[in-house]
């Protein structure tokens, strides 16, 4: 059975698999965690002849790894990844509630901090805001520029600004993954240095005891 919830809400808090459905923006982006064997599913409705893009990286966590699953209304598995750290996929899409699930049950221990991002195309609104401003648009015979240029231009300006965004939030999970490795590593790393700080303490103290060992006078005085 489908459970619905507003953009925003964790599907975690629910018991597996969870489903949640976001709101028809073009682009939209979500952090969520994943615990040890358990399984996320989302929902996205989509329209005929639409474009789906979706991109996902497993920001920290044991192994950096998820199995990412993406169907079609019908059910059928249209993209399977297996163990992976991040994907990119584009999917051209029908009528209908499209479902990917990020897997962590092969995981027992540790949980997966995931970032995805969804990129909806030709979802039928740009039509419609450009009738939008036909609509308060006058007088344009007596404009150099025509309307259709003007909002060409626009949309050109959208499309980049759209992109620009879209490049700096991937750079910011980019950013917080290799935080997440490198505070690992400083922690592993601070770990062993202490573990031989104590080796080197402990040899240090049997030498000096060996040492002395073989200056002691072990002759028995007579009596």
């Amino acid at each position: 059975p489908r459970l619905l919830l507003p953009l925003g809400c964790f599907a975690l808090l629910l018991p597996p698999p969870a489903a949640t459905e976001f709101s028809p923006s073009l682009d939209s982006d979500f952090t969520f965690t994943l615990p040890a064997g358990r399984k996320e599913c989302f929902y996205q409705p989509m329209r005929k002849e639409a474009s789906l893009e979706l991109e996902y990286q497993v920001l920290d966590g044991a192994g950096l790894d998820v199995d990412f699953h993406l169907l079609s209304p019908k059910g059928e598995t249209l993209v399977f990844d297996e163990r992976k750290s991040d994907g990119v996929h584009t999917v051209e899409t029908e009528d209908g509630d499209y479902m990917f699930c990020f897997d962590n049950t092969f995981s027992t221990i540790s949980e997966k901090v995931i970032f995805f991002e969804l990129i909806l195309d030709n979802m039928g609104e740009d039509g419609q805001d450009q009738e939008d401003w036909k609509k308060y648009v006058t007088g344009t015979d007596l404009l150099d520029m025509k309307l259709e240029d003007i909002l060409e231009s626009i949309n050109s300006v959208k499309a980049r600004l759209s992109k620009s965004v879209q490049i700096q939030t991937l750079l910011r999970a980019f950013e917080a993954r290799d935080r997440n490795i490198q505070e690992s590593n400083f922690d592993r790393v601070n770990f062993w240095s202490m573990v031989n700080l104590g080796v080197m303490v402990v040899v240090s103290a049997v030498q000096v005891y060996m040492l002395k060992s073989l200056f002691e006078d072990k002759r028995k005085s007579r009596t």
